[in-house]
């Protein structure tokens, strides 16, 4: 659809030329953002600020190699969330979830950011699961990383199901249905375990002082609900 959210139409003139996206923001760019714009089955309006969004990710990735470490393995602040990008692209690529895969890679981008380094193993590997995606610019960069032949026809990279699994999870400790906590807890914590972890909150502990606690509702994995009088 159109920016106004209309069918594309010449006699309108809301027909977007995919040359002049190409000459101004690359066909990487251009891929990116059609493959972003929405579900693949569903008619999504194009957005000029939305092809923007795109160009800066792509050039955020390029910009990698400036924060790039000589390390070939995964570094242990993002073990666990490369498998789980790993895990979660090749998923939805098998769907034809297109959008939400290159989300998933967008936020490991943020966390790789938020590091300030990233090593050449999981640049690597990142620019593999990418590769179906932007392939003009990674084919480049495996080149410049020291790949050998086509990236394209790499071997697709492989995840360890035990390190997509959260060590530990945020639950919300509500007081009579209303939220008045947040903690992060062992995601394999039991109801009594999570029952007790939710009472010595020093909040929970102020919160309920001089009040008669009727009952405690611990559902593990989500909340602690605790009914006072």
């Amino acid at each position: 659809l159109g920016e106004n959210g209309e069918k594309m139409s010449k006699s309108r003139g809301t027909v977007v030329n995919p040359d002049d996206v190409v000459n101004e923001v690359g066909a990487d760019t251009f891929r990116t953002y059609e493959m972003f714009l929405g579900a693949f089955d569903q008619s999504t309006p194009w957005s000029q600020q939305g092809l923007k969004g795109c160009y800066k990710f792509i050039e955020k990735v390029w910009n990698l190699q400036n924060i790039m470490t000589d390390e070939e393995g995964y570094s242990s602040e993002l073990e666990k969330s490369m498998h789980k990008t790993i895990k979660k692209v090749g998923e939805d690529f098998e769907r034809m979830k297109f959008n939400t895969a290159i989300a998933t890679m967008m936020s490991f981008l943020n966390e790789v950011t938020k590091k300030g380094s990233i090593t050449k193993g999981e640049y690597k590997t990142f620019i593999t699961l990418l590769n179906p995606v932007a392939p003009h610019m990674t084919e480049e960069l495996w080149e410049i990383l020291g790949g050998e032949g086509l990236l394209s026809l790499t071997a697709w990279p492989k995840y360890d199901e035990e390190k997509t699994v959260d060590d530990e999870i945020e639950i919300v400790v509500q007081i009579n249905g209303k939220i008045r906590d947040k903690m992060s807890v062992a995601a394999d914590l039991d109801r009594a375990g999570l029952e007790s972890v939710a009472m010595e909150s020093s909040r929970i502990k102020e919160l309920t002082e001089g009040k008669s606690i009727v009952k405690v509702i611990a559902v593990p994995g989500k909340l602690v609900n605790i009914v006072v009088k």
